[in-house]
């Protein structure tokens, strides 16, 4: 076929011209105004390719601090899908919401809902390194319903917890960090957004809850109000509040079998997260007090208030105890003495508004089978572990070894219920697993995505049985990018910390199961390190652990010796009985527990996996 053609007239070269310069038009304009890959909001039929789940959604949390904007979700663990719906108070001209590692604006995986002056679009997209957004390729979130109601706008949709697309982000158990937007103006285009241009926020949700069926409760329970005595929440961004509430005099053992949440109506979108700590029982009077946790003229004695009863945080539901136990409350060896502590996020500097906060206890007289109890895993608070400075990503493992559960647990074990888990503001993940014989048995909680400012109590999905033998780790992940000191453990927010609080029944003497390396083994890494530095002047053991890892010169073979050291030096268990004395035994110079065999997640639908499946175990390889 020849291209050119010596009997073409110029008129027949005109008209071609325009024909293609048209359609070339036609494409651009279609592009512009109508994204191939969005869909029209306007004239949208309700046809969801599966059944919808029952309405109301049964988790919801405002996202705004004016709650304005509201979500609410279901999930269907057998599709492997999450139902969202979302509420706009006053609909503009669009919304963005979007899920993201840690809640930033960059490489986030979006959902957007705009307008071009003209037409509504609904759409999938995405965000870059910049904030710049782009509908993706792959449209993975199904708008099923968009409709106007009294209170607002609503947009039910749903997504599979795995796309397999690698900019969307994976829906996995533990915090999800959930961004969102408001867009003010038409957008010609969804390529012109950029998110650092618009109003954004960030609230953080545990997305994927159990499915399991609440108990129910006994018919002689009754409830205690643990709340905020009616205080004027103050005028600053961030708030601890405490409160120190007496029991009732001479009150008998109850089981707490339920807890809720009790907001004061209009500060749903301020109560951040509430914990309420039973005192010890050695700590006879505990002078009343209501102020900030902070306060440097606070009672000393509000140290000695650390048992946790219970923890709520935004968007969670009331708790249940499992139906053969209860966390004991009054009689012989307790205490009479609560305290409340309230988070409340006040970003908008609201002042004069009065809250009544707090936590409902329901408890019984009609005793459970069982007390359930709660056991520390993890490290322990000492400055003998740390973190280097300018780390992205460091770990460090905690263990409660075989020969302390051989010790410590009766012939049936223990069942694993919930956990709470705990780091300061260096953490980024936690991940405990139990290990039987040297395999990876059983995930007990993981949150990749974990945040000091995002902490409550889970419920697990699958109750572990822990058996005399077994052992525990608690592995924690942190960043450190932005230090250039060494971070050593220890109470201060600036230090860090390692921690699983599991809760269990039956209850045992077993408080807490944790460990660090042996002191003699790091005294040898100081030693050695400055050493290799040219330092013979080595101060090893002549002060604080704390100023000897200050003095170190922090480059790649220093931090890397140290996770060495961390990962094979023998270590030093606590197995620490409720009288705080450790349990009988040797327990310094432990080696390290062994792993032979690592459990490997279950592959999800888009990848050929059931999604429904359980992990399995692989051997663990060197190098793995």
């Amino acid at each position: 076929m020849r291209i050119c053609n010596k009997n073409l007239r110029l008129q027949d070269v005109t008209i071609m011209y325009f024909t293609a310069l048209a359609a070339l038009m036609v494409i651009l304009v279609a592009s512009y105004q109508a994204p191939s890959n969005a869909v029209q909001v306007s004239g949208l039929k309700s046809k969801p390719s599966s059944p919808l789940p029952q309405l109301p959604m049964p988790f919801r949390v405002p996202l705004d601090p004016h709650g304005d904007l509201q979500l609410a979700w279901n999930i269907s663990y057998a599709d492997q899908e999450v139902y969202m719906e979302l509420r706009v108070a006053d609909l503009k001209h669009g919304v963005v919401l979007g899920m993201s590692d840690r809640g930033e604006l960059t490489n986030a995986d979006l959902v957007v809902l705009w307008d071009s002056g003209e037409k509504s679009y609904f759409g999938d997209a995405w965000s870059d390194n910049e904030g710049h957004v782009s509908l993706d390729s792959q449209q993975d979130y199904e708008l099923i319903e968009a409709e106007h109601k009294s209170d607002g706008f609503y947009l039910l949709f749903k997504r599979p917890f795995s796309t397999c697309d690698p900019r969307d982000y994976l829906i996995e158990e533990g915090t999800v960090h959930i961004i969102y937007g408001f867009l003010d103006k038409p957008l010609a285009s969804l390529d012109k957004l950029n998110l650092s241009r618009i109003h954004t926020g960030v609230q953080r949700v545990l997305m994927l809850r159990p499915d399991t069926p609440s108990p129910t409760l006994p018919p002689d329970v009754q409830t205690l109000d643990v709340v905020a005595p009616n205080v004027v929440i103050p005028n600053q961004e961030t708030t601890y509040w405490c409160f120190i509430q007496a029991l009732p005099e001479n009150m008998p053992k109850n089981h707490i079998v339920m807890y809720e949440s009790v907001i004061t109506p209009g500060n749903e979108a301020i109560v951040h997260h509430m914990e309420v700590f039973e005192c010890s029982p050695d700590v006879r009077d505990v002078p009343q007090y209501s102020g900030s946790c902070d306060d440097k003229m606070r009672p000393g004695k509000l140290n000695f208030c650390r048992h946790v009863l219970a923890a709520w945080a935004m968007g969670a539901e009331a708790f249940y105890y499992p139906p053969d136990a209860g966390m004991p409350m009054g009689g012989p060896g307790s205490s009479r003495f609560l305290r409340l502590e309230v988070h409340y996020h006040n970003p908008l500097l609201i002042s004069g508004r009065r809250d009544s906060s707090g936590i409902r206890l329901h408890h019984s007289l009609s005793l459970r089978r069982y007390d359930a109890g709660i056991m520390e895993l993890g490290l322990v608070y000492t400055p003998i572990m740390a973190i280097p400075p300018k780390q992205h990503t460091f770990y460090l493992n905690g263990y409660c070894t075989s020969k302390c559960t051989q010790t410590a647990l009766p012939p049936g074990g223990i069942h694993v219920f919930a956990s709470q888990l705990h780091t300061h503001l260096a953490g980024r993940g936690v991940r405990t697993v139990l290990v039987r014989g040297g395999k990876e048995l059983q995930v007990i909680q993981e949150d990749q995505h974990f945040s000091t400012h995002y902490q409550t109590i889970r419920v697990l999905k699958k109750m572990a049985n822990i058996l005399p033998g077994d052992v525990l780790i608690t592995k924690c992940t942190y960043n450190t990018e932005d230090r250039s000191t060494p971070t050593v453990g220890g109470f201060g927010i600036m230090e860090e910390m390692c921690v699983n609080y599991i809760h269990y029944y039956p209850r045992t003497k077993l408080e807490l199961c944790k460990s660090h390396v042996e002191p003699e083994y790091l005294q040898k890494y100081f030693s050695f390190i400055n050493r290799f530095h040219g330092n013979d002047q080595c101060v090893c053991g002549e002060v604080g652990v704390t100023e000897q890892y200050s003095q170190l010169q922090w480059d790649v073979f220093t931090g890397e010796v140290l996770d060495s050291l961390y990962n094979t030096a023998p270590i030093s268990m606590h197995c620490n009985q409720s009288s705080a004395r450790l349990f009988p035994g040797e327990w310094d110079k432990q080696p390290v527990p062994v792993v032979t065999s690592i459990l490997e997640k279950p592959r999800y639908p888009c990848e050929g996996g059931g999604g429904g499946s359980h992990p399995t175990s692989r051997p663990l390889t060197p190098g793995s």
